[in-house]
């Protein structure tokens, strides 16, 4: 609802007449689920002034970490926590909890 609420308020301030496809940008390790939100967001954008006929496109952004013992990254869904390379647990995502709109396209 927050991201609709937000377009909606961009179309309104921009004075156009309909969003025509709002691409997304989620982590795979963000808290949102694209198919579930994909629905969401085809029932909530029927109960709106610009975004009725708008198309949802998301591209999913692989969640990466990195060590700060051996200064190397890998893919968090597969190991987690601890790294890979060296074991240890001193890491931290860089990428994969984003969820972003990254463009709008309207008339």
């Amino acid at each position: 609802m927050q991201v609709i609420e937000q377009v909606e308020k961009v179309a309104a301030q921009s004075d156009v007449r309909k969003v025509l496809k709002l691409h997304m940008e989620v982590g795979e390790v963000s808290s949102v689920v694209p198919a579930l939100f994909t629905d969401c967001f085809d029932w909530a954008k029927k109960k709106t002034k610009y975004l009725q006929q708008a198309q949802l496109e998301m591209v999913i952004l692989e969640g990466i970490s990195y060590c700060q013992d051996c200064k190397q990254t890998y893919k968090t869904t597969a190991y987690g926590k601890q790294c890979p390379h060296c074991g240890s647990q001193r890491t931290y995502l860089v990428t994969g909890n984003e969820v972003n709109i990254k463009d709008i396209e309207v008339v």
